[in-house]
């Protein structure tokens, strides 16, 4: 892969003026203002090392040898169901992931569910038999939980929060605060499906062929990649705020430049036309069934060929590299061969994705 890097440093982009008197959608999309509002609201009042890692799970260690996994998840999408998905199995899918990026065995889930008065009983059937079904097919049990009932009008149908434990082995450490210049930026496969599938959906739009949510458990494929045994620094799944807001969160935390491909990234005619239509960007657009690593060099070839031996991973593609220059900023090649920044939006393009 090339050395040629740009400078940036200093370069800023425009953002929307701040909120600070009050809650706006923006606050939960995943850019900029969910990062202010956590580092404002949350962590001065939380402050403990494994909440300011900042990574997709807690990593804890009860006693010596053992470390356990912990995340939660708060499941707000609508509509309820969607093509190739359900907040059902988006619930179970997100938390089993959260775990997953720490490279957790995801054993255990609670589920609440949070019911608005009128909310037909078929639909609630529907969504707890979905949700059944995607934790046996990830392989782990529902164990506790909760039940709430709003007035009508004040829950919109359904909300679902899980909450998952899982194991992480021995001297394992996956953190968004290890990647170095020179590792390489791996990608499982196609951008966007999952938030156009909600878009359209929502708004009733029709395309030639339809386009169906991603939402999968990714656990299987990251013990695939971690058996390769090569060094993998961290991983994210690019969920709210779409890959570029993972690969900021890591960049900053790690205090590194990255540079990726637009050629290397891959997104479906389908989605890919439907962003242009809508005047969306993919690499923004939310993923519930893809993951994007950071591995050192040495060890980038194999993990990425265990990655499309895996059916998760079939169109895996080393998309970029971390790099010295422009420290926390993330750049891309475009297929032009120019150079645009790749920042983190203060909002959300599409907001209750997930």
């Amino acid at each position: 892969m090339s050395e040629e890097t740009v400078n940036m440093e200093g370069a800023v982009c425009a953002a929307p003026l701040p909120h600070n008197e009050q809650i706006v959608m923006g606050h939960g999309a995943g850019g900029r203002m969910t990062h202010q509002l956590i580092r404002k609201a949350f962590l001065p009042a939380f402050d403990n090392s494994a909440l300011n890692a900042g990574d997709d799970a807690a990593v804890l260690q009860p006693r010596p040898g053992l470390q356990l996994s912990i995340s939660t998840d708060a499941h707000v999408v609508w509509p309820l169901f969607f093509p190739g998905g359900d907040i059902g199995t988006l619930a179970v899918n997100g938390t089993v992931n959260d775990l997953a990026m720490g490279g957790a065995q995801p054993l255990f889930l609670s589920a609440a569910f949070i019911i608005e008065e009128g909310l037909p009983m078929e639909t609630l059937r529907r969504v707890v038999e979905s949700l059944r079904a995607a934790a046996e097919e990830a392989g782990v049990a529902v164990v506790t939980g909760d039940t709430k009932v709003v007035e009508r009008g004040k829950g919109d149908g359904l909300f679902i929060n899980t909450s998952g434990i899982g194991l992480v082995p021995a001297g394992l450490e996956l953190s968004a605060d290890r990647a170095r210049p020179g590792d390489r930026i791996l990608l499982s496969g196609s951008l966007g499906d999952h938030g156009i599938a909600i878009l359209a959906q929502r708004e009733g739009l029709e395309f030639e062929s339809e386009i169906e949510s991603d939402s999968a458990p990714l656990h299987t494929l990251v013990q695939a990649m971690l058996a390769i045994g090569g060094t993998i620094r961290c991983m994210r799944d690019p969920t709210r705020g779409g890959l570029s807001s993972a690969l900021n969160e890591i960049a900053a935390q790690s205090r590194v430049g990255m540079m990726i491909e637009e050629e290397k990234i891959r997104v479906h005619e389908e989605v890919r036309g439907a962003c242009e239509l809508l005047g969306l960007d993919p690499l923004y657009v939310a993923n519930e069934g893809k993951l994007v690593a950071i591995v050192a060099p040495e060890g980038a070839e194999k993990i990425l060929d265990a990655m499309r031996k895996h059916p998760l991973g079939r169109d895996a593609q080393i998309i970029g590299e971390v790099t010295e220059l422009n420290s926390g900023l993330v750049a891309m090649r475009t297929a032009l061969g120019t150079t645009r920044i790749v920042d983190m939006l203060a909002g959300d393009q599409l907001p209750r994705i997930c």
